[in-house]
Formats: structure tokens, C-alpha cells, sequence
């Protein structure tokens, strides 16, 4: 070949071919394409069935005006729109790569799409070149040319992908959070079903609340349960996320428990989907007492202090008889009258659990009798003095 041409421009070498040799090359281009489509299809099956028909048509048109675009780099074509077609390409490139990602086609699928196309392009481009008369010499620049052409559309490609994902994402999360806020605000079941719709979510058969602290809620969610629904900024939950997960009744809630275990987590009762804020309400409840783990563990606390004012008061009439001792004192008889309850009259137990003689046990006990009188052989007092020191006092 009588005239080579190398350019410098930036780190990019250019390789710029006679016109004749461009017009050989451009000849070929449909050709190409065709070859492309067909190696990818029987060497990529996530591609076997995706070329067919129009769209077929559409890959094919896409990857002549990507061989249009590289032409457009070793021509000589001069002036303000010698860039379009290699701008058109990389654009291209990179709607493709969106569109892939909405038909649910991994980046892997992608690379090696393009990496079967690179091989196919070389070997068509590089023998009509070699017919065309291209010096050994050039040939190199120009294999180097090819080759950085088709990485800076396949990064396009894989950009493209990325973004669609993270976009399609985004939307979902958007869509998955708006669905969980229309769960816990009681909105009407028409209106969630179709949030769920949107959202393209199966209902299940019952929701689960796990309150979990907001830095390990992605992590939790990977391994938990396929529809998982995951809600931040919940104004009850400073520092802290919630999870909805489906289906985590019966046998299968030992494995949610285990799946929490060293996370700081609360987990909310099973629940009828519709139905999960209570789980989630209990689920705040029990953290609110500083409970952790499985909220079915802690029923008997959550349920003696659901209403505290109640509480109170009926503290202050059940153990009145207690007020005109010493502090001290009153505190130790009530400390023994909540183990003698807790453990039915076994005198011997509850020395054992108050670490001390069953003789004091006795004697206090006596005094209890005496400030009670009759009242202590009464079923509606011994329910209101179990309930009064159910709950240690804190």
C-alpha cells in the first residue's frame, strides 16, 4: 500500500486508509453483521432465541452502523461531523445495553456478545484489508484500532446496563416502599393490591415485622426470603429499618429467628399480609422496653405493660398495705410476695430463687399475712398481686 497515515491524539493511535480501501472495507459491512448475529446466536444461548424476527433485523442494523461508526476513524473525512457516526455508535452502544437489561440479560451475556463480535469483525475487516494491500506494518495499528473501537463500545454497552438496572432499581425500591407504607397505614385493600401490582409483588400468605438497625438491613434482606419488602425513615425507627417478610410462619420461623441472631434484631409476630401492622406495631413495642429477638418470647412482659397507666394504678391499690413501712422493708416484702406467687407457696424454691433462708421466707411471709389478712386467699387479690409484680419494677 502506497500511503499510511499514523495520528497521535491523546493515547489513541489512528490508522487513516485510502478511500478505496474504505469503500472495500464498507462494502463488506452487511456481510459482517450478518456473521456477528449469526456466531453470537450459536455461541451465546442466552441469545438463541433473541434474534429472531425484528429484532433480529434491529442487532444486525445496530452492528453496521458500528462498523459505520470505525470506519469513520480511519477515513480521511475532515470537519465538524467526522465524529458523528463514532458518536452515533457509542450512543448506540449504550441504548443497547439499557435494552438488554430490560430484557433480563446479564453484563456477562453482553461481553461475550462483544467479544465474539470483535473476533468476527477482525477476521472479516483484517482479510479484506489484507486484500486491499495493507503493509504488515500497518496492520498492527490497525488490529489495535479494532480492538480499543469495540472495548469503547462494549463499556458503553455494559454503562448502559448499569444505569437501566440501578434505574429499574430505583423505581422498585420506590414502588416496594410505597407498597409497605400502604401496609401500616391501614390504607384500603384495593389500593394495596394494585401497589402491589405495580410493584409486580406476589402477595403472600403472612407478613412478618423484623426491625432491624439500618446498617446491616441490606445484607439481611439478601438472605432472607424472594419479596422482602425493606422500608427506611419510618419515624418510630431512628437508626433502624424495617423488613417485611413473607411467609416466615410455622416451621419456617426458626429459620427467620436464626437468620437474626447477633443482629440487634426484633421480630414482629406472623401476621395475614394485610393485616402486618400489628406485627409491626408489637414489634416497636418490644423495642421501645429495650426487647430483643423474638417479640413471642417476651408476650407475657408486653402484655402486663401494654397499658403502663393501668399498671400503675393498679400497683398503687393492690399494695397499699405496704405503704407505711420503711422503704427497705416494703421492698423486700414484695420482692418475696412476686417469688412466692411466681412459684406457688413453695417456700423452699423461693429462698432458693431470693438467695436466702427459708426461715426469712417464713417470717416475711408471716408479715405479708398480717398486712393482708383475708384478702390473701382471695382469687381476685392473688390475680391482682400477680399481675401488680409480674413485671420486676425498673
Amino acid at each position: 500500500m502506497s500511503r499510511r497515515v499514523l495520528r497521535q491524539a491523546g493515547t489513541d493511535e489512528r490508522v487513516l486508509l485510502p478511500p478505496a480501501t474504505v469503500s472495500a472495507i464498507r462494502a463488506e459491512l452487511a456481510a459482517v453483521a450478518d456473521d456477528v448475529v449469526d456466531q453470537i446466536i450459536r455461541d451465546v444461548p442466552a441469545y438463541e432465541d433473541a434474534f429472531g424476527g425484528p429484532m433480529g433485523e434491529t442487532i444486525r442494523g445496530a452492528v453496521q452502523v458500528a462498523l459505520g461508526g470505525f470506519l469513520s476513524l480511519t477515513s480521511d473525512r475532515r470537519g465538524p461531523d467526522a465524529l458523528a457516526p463514532r458518536a452515533s455508535a457509542v450512543d448506540g452502544a449504550y441504548q443497547l445495553g439499557r435494552g438488554e437489561a430490560r430484557s433480563g440479560r446479564s453484563t456477562d451475556a453482553l461481553l461475550s456478545a462483544f467479544r465474539i463480535g470483535a473476533r468476527v469483525c477482525w477476521q472479516r475487516l483484517s482479510a479484506r484489508a489484507v486484500e486491499e494491500g495493507m503493509e504488515p506494518a500497518t496492520m498492527a495499528s490497525f488490529a489495535a484500532l479494532v480492538f480499543a473501537y469495540i472495548d469503547e463500545l462494549s463499556a458503553a454497552c455494559v454503562a448502559g446496563h448499569q444505569d437501566e438496572t440501578a434505574t429499574e432499581g430505583r423505581v422498585r425500591q420506590r414502588m416496594m416502599e410505597r407498597l409497605a407504607r400502604q401496609l401500616l397505614t391501614g390504607a384500603p385493600e384495593a389500593s394495596v393490591l394494585a401497589a402491589a401490582e405495580r410493584a409486580e409483588w406476589t402477595p403472600p400468605a403472612t407478613l412478618t415485622a423484623v426491625i432491624v438497625p439500618e446498617s446491616q438491613a441490606g445484607a439481611l434482606q439478601q438472605s432472607l426470603r424472594r419479596g422482602t419488602i425493606q422500608a427506611s425513615d419510618l419515624p418510630e425507627l431512628d437508626g433502624a429499618a424495617l423488613l417485611l417478610v413473607p411467609d416466615a410462619h410455622d416451621r419456617r420461623r426458626p429459620t427467620l429467628l436464626r437468620s437474626v441472631q447477633g443482629r440487634d434484631c426484633v421480630v414482629g409476630p406472623p401476621r395475614a399480609w394485610l393485616e402486618v401492622r400489628s406485627s409491626y406495631d408489637r414489634a416497636v413495642r418490644a423495642r421501645d422496653l429495650g426487647l430483643a429477638g423474638d417479640t413471642e418470647a417476651h408476650l407475657p412482659r408486653l402484655v402486663l405493660t401494654a397499658d403502663p397507666a393501668a399498671l400503675d394504678d393498679l400497683r398503687t391499690r393492690v399494695l397499699a398495705p405496704l405503704d407505711a413501712l420503711r422503704p427497705a422493708t416494703a421492698a423486700k416484702l414484695r420482692e418475696t410476695l412476686r417469688a412466692w406467687l411466681l412459684h406457688q407457696g413453695r417456700r423452699d424454691d423461693v429462698a432458693a430463687a431470693l438467695f436466702v433462708h427459708p426461715q426469712t421466707i417464713r417470717y416475711r411471709m408471716t408479715q405479708v399475712r398480717d398486712l393482708y389478712g383475708d384478702r390473701l386467699e382471695e382469687p381476685d387479690t392473688v390475680l391482682a398481686l400477680t399481675i401488680a409484680l409480674g413485671v420486676e419494677e425498673r
